[in-house]
């Protein structure tokens, strides 16, 4: 459901009692937190309980599972996720008691009204260089406000509401939440056309992300035509990488800044992908003013955020990894990296499951192609959210494009499928991957499960 953004946003403490519908998301969650954290009077409401539901009320929010009108009892102002439909009970009855009725964009503007705001955004890496860009600023000492699209380990929480100006945010594109935002320093990871069932055309995809340019002093990864300062691994870049190195799980490059040397930065993830990131986030701390020493060792602290080529566990010798790679361009990255922490023996299982009906039917084909750069892939059905779905459109689409001999890839559109497929598959030394935005994250303890319960003596 499109709810537009309200004429005026008000600051948190004059909104009255809040409810957040959808709460248990990443980003409701977090600017659930925030307002809590303010002092507001919170609540919300999700479809089922989680992790997040429980640590949202251990931290004294109530939450309900399940959507009941009688939550919005004593509310004032109801905040909405992109994913609710228009007949929720709690949006009917939000509608009809006149109550304020805000997407989530609103609800995290009316929190960073007083702040110094450095916003993220790009189609790709806003989540990883979000969580950097945090871990940079701590360690420079900044007690900053920070809402970030994932639960990152290091930090114990996707946000937090901090004593100093300074607020660093995950400014998403995909409803248009991005231009509701004032910053004071803009952060463009790339700008790769996606969530066209919201922006129609590439063309008005690329047009939103020069508003957020002229929006704010920019930071722009390999895009100097919008640039103040171009980061990258470029010769023209003026913050550059230099002598990457992936190896061991990790990534090691040198950095310069318009010449000047900076050091060497150390990352505990592997891939290019991260260091584009770390160099992002470290010309986001330049650009405050920060020590740049400081910066590079906060940016050493970062160990992955949540769903980000994230470590589940090892049973029976495979190490299983998920991740959230939903496009073309972030299966590249992602099985980049994976390829890295694959021995010479072992092999890349991968089990991806295709996010919404719009993304797979423009970018299907394109996304089996990088598929292809895995030794056995298990494809699932379209992963439908905010849509209907179309019997056109299917994994299928996906599973026929991978370059890969037929026997070494599976459409199982049958999710009960999926998990022995994968066991089935894998040996001791392999890697599994599970990979995609939708609910395919639940299968990686399962497939953990199922190795252990197999042992090391079977394959």
């Amino acid at each position: 459901m499109k709810i537009p953004v309200p004429d005026e946003i008000l600051p948190a403490d004059r909104l009255g009692r809040v409810h957040f519908i959808g709460i248990g998301g990443a980003g409701l969650s977090g600017i659930a937190r925030l307002m809590h954290q303010a002092g507001v009077a919170v609540s919300g409401s999700d479809a089922s309980d989680s992790a997040v539901v429980s640590a949202l009320r251990a931290e004294g929010i109530t939450v309900h599972v399940g959507h009941d009108a009688a939550h919005l009892d004593g509310v004032d102002t109801v905040v909405a996720t992109t994913a609710v439909r228009e007949d929720n009970p709690e949006v009917v009855a939000a509608l009809e008691r006149g109550l304020r009725l805000w997407p989530r964009s609103a609800g995290l503007q009316s929190v960073l009204l007083d702040k110094d705001v450095v916003a993220i955004a790009g189609t790709h890496g806003k989540t990883t260089t979000t969580a950097m860009t945090v871990m940079a600023l701590r360690a420079a000492g900044v007690d900053l406000t920070f809402a970030i699209g994932a639960e990152v380990e290091a930090l114990g929480t996707n946000a937090r509401l901090g004593t100093s100006p300074v607020a660093v945010v995950e400014a998403d594109e995909s409803d248009g939440a991005f231009l509701v935002y004032t910053p004071r320093i803009g952060v463009i990871t790339n700008v790769d056309a996606d969530h066209l069932d919201h922006w129609g055309t590439e063309q008005a995809y690329e047009a939103a992300f020069a508003e957020f340019a002229r929006r704010a002093g920019v930071t722009l990864a390999d895009r100097a035509d919008l640039a103040t300062r171009t980061v990258g691994f470029s010769d023209d870049a003026r913050l550059r990488g230099h002598d990457l190195v992936i190896e061991a799980g990790r990534t090691r490059f040198r950095v310069s800044s318009d010449g000047t040397d900076l050091g060497t930065v150390e990352l505990a993830v592997p891939g290019r992908h991260y260091a584009q990131d770390a160099l992002l986030a470290l010309a986001a701390g330049l650009e405050l003013g920060l020590d740049p020493a400081a910066l590079v060792r906060g940016l050493a602290q970062h160990q992955g955020a949540k769903r980000r080529m994230e470590l589940v566990g090892e049973a029976a010798g495979v190490r299983v990894y998920d991740s959230y790679a939903h496009h073309p361009s972030e299966i590249r990255g992602d099985l980049e990296a994976a390829r890295s922490l694959v021995g010479p023996d072992g092999r890349l299982v991968v089990c991806f499951q295709p996010h919404l009906v719009s993304r797979t039917r423009i970018f299907g084909e394109e996304m089996g192609r990088e598929l292809g750069a895995a030794d056995d892939v298990v494809v699932m059905d379209v992963y439908v959210a905010r849509e209907d779905p179309d019997p056109d459109v299917t994994g299928a689409r996906v599973a026929e494009a991978v370059p890969l001999p037929g026997d070494r890839v599976r459409f199982v559109p049958d999710r009960a499928g999926v998990v022995p497929a994968l066991v089935e598959l894998a040996r001791p030394g392999d890697l599994v991957l599970t990979l995609g935005a939708g609910d395919v994250t639940a299968l990686a303890p399962q497939v953990l499960a199922a190795l252990a319960e197999r042992g090391d003596g079977e394959g």
